[in-house]
């Protein structure tokens, strides 16, 4: 028999993290909906391209409708636990849920990206597939536009969960990291953490030239709190204190509009939100890894005379 879709996860991953209130190892709970939905050896065993195990791949996707839901969410690194809405869905709902809510959680939050702060105003304008997959007249190549752009919208969120969870320090690390694939610095030893006490508000140096006479500084905020003008302020401060005339201001949060205002102000001043950062992890492939799909296509000109 093959193994269940993603779907039919959603249930047995709830009811699994709802009796561990502290959450649960991912591995942990994907174990826990495998037995739930009693699968063999064989089908535990059956894989998907990229090697990973079909049935912890689809307990994943569930997972992901829980989280988007605002059910569940990754509360560390390579752990599951639902959130306070997530607890009270499930003693609201006793098992079984209906098959037409397990639809409804399965497809209705499909389109859901990541939420920025309420009083945050948007860098960029990502353009959004709509394409209906149930729609018996959505193409091949709809589906799978589709497809990417949900695989992608939930990479993002991961990688976003994962930026929140790891050390100040390692995020600075990451962000020079990121500006270093963007072309930044003749090499990666362009690019100098200088954050910690006393840094002025400067977390890295980028040389632009073999001499260092071009350089730009960068702050980075692994926030969730949003960045706010007097933030920005205090940064094109620490620059005219280095006399420098270039800065990126990297944050995992986002910036409110009197922010982006100074920005536009001043000379110099560049910002990145967490939604442009995530994006330009996923672009350069900083943190993430890219599967190559080989598409067949009819080669007209071969059939030429």
């Amino acid at each position: 028999m093959p193994v269940p879709t993603y779907d039919q996860f959603i249930e047995p991953i709830l009811r699994f993290l709802a009796k561990q209130p502290a959450g649960a190892r991912a591995r942990d709970a994907q174990e826990a909906a495998a037995a739930a939905l009693h699968l063999s050896d064989d089908q535990r065993s059956e894989l998907i391209a990229s090697g990973q195990a079909i049935y912890r791949n689809r307990a994943g996707w569930a997972h992901d409708r829980l989280k988007r839901a605002g059910f569940s969410s990754s509360a560390k690194r390579g752990y599951w636990e639902l959130t306070d809405a997530g607890m009270t869905y499930s003693e609201q709902n006793p098992a079984p849920l209906p098959d037409a809510e397990v639809k409804r959680l399965a497809i209705s939050y499909m389109n859901v990206k990541l939420k920025p702060a309420p009083d945050a105003s948007p860098l960029d304008n990502f353009p959004h597939v709509s394409t209906d997959l149930t729609s018996a007249t959505a193409s091949p190549d709809d589906r799978l536009a589709q497809a990417l752009q949900e695989l992608r919208e939930a990479t993002a969120v991961d990688l976003l969960d994962n930026l929140l969870q790891v050390t100040p320090t390692r995020f600075e690390v990451i962000v020079l990291d990121v500006l270093h694939r963007l072309g930044y610095g003749t090499s990666r030893d362009d690019l100098q953490r200088v954050g910690g006490s006393g840094d002025a508000g400067i977390d890295g140096v980028i040389s632009l030239d073999m001499l260092g006479l071009e350089k730009v500084y960068v702050q980075a905020k692994r926030w969730q709190n949003t960045v706010g003008r007097p933030e920005l302020q205090a940064f094109y401060g620490a620059l005219a204190g280095q006399k420098a005339k270039r800065g990126v201001f990297i944050t995992t949060s986002g910036f409110t509009a009197h922010a982006i205002e100074f920005s536009k102000s001043v000379e110099g001043i560049v910002l990145v939100d967490g939604h442009r950062l995530v994006n330009l992890m996923m672009d350069h492939e900083v943190g993430v890894t890219s599967q190559l799909l080989k598409l067949p296509a009819l080669d007209r000109d071969y059939f030429e005379d």
